[in-house]
């Protein structure tokens, strides 16, 4: 998950971005400082292009946010759930517990007040305590970059089939860097429709849209 480093980590290109301490973005008509943080954290306190992108999806409005409810699992520093937010959605912001007081501190730092009142930030390890959410109760499920890791797949799935329902929109931004990269994206067809709504060939980010699959469409 998020807190897991990637494969070679270290000959990734545009590296050196991720050690600055911080990086500002504009979004919502709001400029955004995200502090980062990769030497205590690492691959869960940096922003990456994923996340980049995913935000600027949102911010097109293909899919309504105001007064919607979402979630954003391994969410890193937070950038996509508070973009969300600032766009109007009411939204719970989760990461495993190590990287819960940083993402909290990104969160306060740029929301104000009354978006905060809207705003949660909780714990959520994949697979794990999924009773202390509602079940089938978001309208959006968020994440950027958070397929990459094969043995986390079964977890994630199975996270992803508790919060959503029929209704639920998932939206996955992320690299294809391998092959079981496509393979995650084939076990998830396995319960959910998934279609590709967005390639920015710049960053080489897809964003995907899954929604579980109706009942009698198994039948």
């Amino acid at each position: 998950m998020a807190l897991v480093p990637y494969e070679n980590q270290t000959s990734l290109p545009g590296l050196s971005k991720l050690h600055e301490s911080s990086a500002t973005f504009h979004f919502a008509k709001h400029q955004i400082h995200i502090r980062q943080d990769w030497k205590r954290l690492g691959v869960a306190a940096v922003v990456w292009d994923a996340a980049v992108v995913l935000c600027t999806f949102l911010e097109l409005g293909s899919i309504a946010l105001e007064g919607s409810c979402a979630v954003e699992l391994g969410a890193g520093t937070g950038l996509v759930g508070i973009v969300a937010a600032l766009l109007g959605a009411k939204v719970t912001i989760t990461d495993r517990e190590p990287a819960v007081e940083f993402l909290e501190s990104n969160v306060q730092a740029n929301l104000p007040l009354d978006f905060q009142a809207r705003t949660k930030v909780t714990e959520l390890t994949w697979g794990e305590g999924l009773d202390r959410f509602k079940p089938g109760g978001y309208d959006l499920v968020l994440g950027a970059d958070i397929v990459y890791l094969e043995e986390t797949f079964p977890d994630l799935l199975k996270t992803l089939e508790y919060l959503s329902s029929e209704r639920t929109v998932i939206l996955l931004s992320c690299r294809i860097r391998y092959e079981r990269d496509q393979d995650f994206l084939k076990m998830l067809q396995q319960g959910f429709t998934v279609e590709e709504v967005h390639y920015e060939p710049e960053r080489d980010v897809h964003i995907y849209k899954a929604q579980k699959r109706r009942v009698k469409e198994d039948l």
